[in-house]
């Protein structure tokens, strides 16, 4: 039943619908393929009993008829959605074994629609992270390996013609042809990094995953997965442990563009009990797959070409806005000039309301709790033992910003660069751009322990092409593009309209196609 894991969801659903396998036979497949993919550290609680009892449950309702858009869909859900009955720590310590008493709303969504919880990943510790080294069950490891080859490093981005589809080949570029797998593992990216190698690693279908600063689309790109980033307001954040308030948003991670919006379509719509849910229509996502792009204009911003940008980024860059070009949309180049100032300002805000939302880790009332002499030294032990370097870190930062005779200094100036970076993309849409493509990720994945060890800030540039979706509210896709010169996948980013997801699947679709799709060769 091996062979069952490497079906896209989409194919999933129709062999459930046809009857050729059983829910329970397909959540035992990835269960089998789990437990030997420990050494990932993708899953940080496998639920085997909760996914065959889930399973069996739809292998009823299908059989009555009754079978929801994601019955019998096996998936991953990410540490940061509280699950009703199921260990929820946003993999830090000081929430030790909460476990809740309620269901996050996206993930309610998906179980009226039948889908199944094989357990849940891991994450950057209260999604604090860009490769998922932070979370206190250890650093997930990406699938993905480096190779060294003789043959010219851009190859497979320069001729589209040498690129392999595995949906029809089953395997990447010829890894067997390159020899031996060398170098030190590598990170999945973050926060999200458990989602993506899980997907990457075909242990589910599809999973949730939250995209703060570039959380969903940053770790798709660095593993070849699809990372769909949903306008602020699409999906309500009910239920999710909270980073940074007016930036979080969950989204999925799957392995095609189809695959990941009909995620979005359950995973979407308006939440009563949370106020910045967006009370508006959720489409029908999967009809974009396919739609033609002809007429559609496309921004290139001239902002997003760094000094210092590796080759193959800028390659890659040219070979999708061909093929866009190829498809019938028109390119033309765009500015927005408050860029260069999303990346400090994003580290103001996010820390900010970071340091608002940990308030409530006090040892109190749930979670971690270390004796002291008294309530003040309790506070003090409780958040020194439970929370990791990272979350001190910007927690710290949060507090500066946000004191007296810095708040105007610091936070209110980085929420006026806020509102100015959110005008540039307002200003190309109203001139009738439809959407923007940029790379994803300044390179491709890192090594585990290669960055952020003397220099934070280097972690933090990994977010340089993300950050700016957040900030302005905005939409964008993930989708992989092709290989750099180590085979190791790279992404394009499409970002759209407010509430204009339809057009990003559109556009997403035909990338690609273009670019065929790109697995791990496996070796765990």
């Amino acid at each position: 039943m091996s062979g069952l894991t490497s079906l896209t969801l989409a194919q999933a659903r129709k062999a459930l619908a046809n009857k050729d396998f059983t829910a329970v036979e397909l959540t035992d497949a990835h269960l089998a393929a789990m437990e030997k993919a420990r050494a990932l550290n993708a899953y940080v609680l496998e639920t085997p009993d909760r996914a065959k009892a889930m399973a069996r449950a739809s292998d009823a309702r299908i059989a009555a008829g009754k079978a929801g858009p994601l019955e019998g869909i096996p998936l991953g859900i990410k540490d940061l959605f509280c699950t009703e009955g199921v260990r929820t720590t946003a993999c830090s310590h000081i929430l030790g074994n909460f476990v809740p008493p309620y269901e996050s709303t996206v993930t309610a969504h998906l179980w009226r629609d039948g889908a199944v919880m094989l357990g849940k990943l891991n994450n950057d510790e209260f999604a604090m992270g860009s490769s998922n080294e932070t979370s206190c069950f250890g650093p997930v490891v990406n699938p993905w390996r480096r190779h060294r080859t003789r043959a010219c490093p851009s190859s497979v981005l320069q001729d589209s013609g040498s690129r392999v589809n595995p949906a029809s080949e089953g395997s990447n570029v010829g890894a067997s042809a390159m020899g031996g797998i060398e170098g030190a593992h590598l990170v999945p990216g973050g926060s999200s990094g458990g989602s993506a190698a899980a997907v990457a690693a075909r242990l589910c279908l599809g999973a949730t995953a939250t995209d703060t600063g570039g959380s969903i689309r940053q770790p798709a790109a660095f593993t070849g997965t699809v990372g769909v980033k949903p306008t602020y307001g699409r999906c309500s954040r009910w239920g999710i442990v909270a980073f940074a308030s007016s930036l979080d948003q969950a989204g999925p991670i799957a392995r095609t563009v189809r695959d990941g919006a009909m995620l979005l379509r359950s995973m979407a719509g308006h939440d009563p009990k949370d106020t910045t849910s967006a009370d508006r229509a959720v489409p029908d996502y999967e009809q974009a797959i396919g739609r033609s792009i002809k007429g559609m204009t496309i921004g290139i911003p001239k902002e997003y070409r760094l000094d210092g940008m590796p080759q193959e980024i800028e390659a890659l860059w040219e070979k999708g806005k061909d093929w866009l070009k190829s498809a019938g949309a028109r390119l033309v180049d765009i500015s927005l000039p408050h860029t260069k100032y999303a990346l400090p300002a994003y580290y103001i805000v996010a820390p900010a309301e970071a340091s608002s939302n940990l308030a409530r880790y006090d040892g109190v009332r749930y979670g971690l709790r270390e004796d002291g002499r008294d309530i003040i030294d309790m506070y003090e032990r409780t958040r020194a033992e439970g929370f990791g370097d990272e979350v001190r870190r910007r927690v710290m930062i949060g507090t500066y910003v946000l004191s007296a005779g810095y708040y105007d200094a610091y936070y209110l100036r980085a929420q006026k660069v806020r509102t100015l970076i959110k005008r540039d993309f307002e200003t190309c849409f109203a001139d009738g751009i439809d959407a923007v493509l940029t790379p994803a990720t300044p390179s491709a994945a890192f090594g585990i322990g290669e960055k952020g060890g003397a220099d934070p800030v280097e972690m933090y540039l990994n977010d340089i092409f993300t950050v700016t979706v957040n900030m302005a509210g905005l939409p964008a896709i993930a989708v992989p593009a092709g290989l750099d010169s180590q085979h190791l996948p790279l992404g394009l980013q499409v970002i759209g309209r407010p509430f204009d997801e339809e057009t990003l699947f559109a556009l997403g679709a035909v990338i690609e196609q273009a670019a065929g799709h790109f697995h791990p060769e496996r070796w765990w």
